[in-house]
């Protein structure tokens, strides 16, 4: 049996962070999604599909191979207008990388609401299988067979 806690011990960070109020605790999730908010009404307002808006893709322009992420912007900017089917078009890792992060934010509320600390750890497996589909979708959308991947 464990001896009571003493009141005038400093609190630990656990103990801390369950008295602050739920208001502060959800302050920087908030400030995230305003961000994330903020980011995508711009690329919703300002069009990756007209050229000059955004820089090239260095790959694409000077290898002529497309990167991963080419698309990401099209995928955003269809995802802001309601436009999935395009959004998937565009970049389908993309929406599934926005989806995801939906998720780990959701989880990261209810976390900070509840006063629980939030890991999200990443091991060494998870890492790799990350970087085997990238360069999966990668290959994928480079091969003639691929062509549906193209932006």
């Amino acid at each position: 049996m464990s001896a009571p806690a003493d009141p005038s011990a400093p609190p630990t960070t656990a103990e801390a962070r369950r008295r602050r109020g739920p208001a502060r605790r959800l302050a920087v999730p908030a400030g995230v999604l305003a961000a994330t908010v903020a980011a995508f009404a711009y690329v919703g307002r300002v069009d990756p599909n007209e050229p000059g808006h955004y820089p090239a893709c260095p790959l694409l322009a000077h290898a002529g191979i497309w990167c991963p992420g080419c698309g990401g912007l099209r995928s955003a900017h269809a995802v802001w207008h309601g436009e999935l089917a395009t959004a998937l078009q565009a970049n389908a890792l993309a929406v599934a990388g926005y989806a995801l992060f939906a998720v780990g934010w959701l989880v990261w509320v209810v976390c900070a609401a509840r006063g629980r600390p939030v890991r999200f750890s990443l091991s060494r497996a998870h890492a790799w299988a990350a970087g085997v589909v990238l360069a999966c979708f990668s290959v994928a959308r480079n091969m003639p067979q691929g062509g549906w991947l193209h932006p």
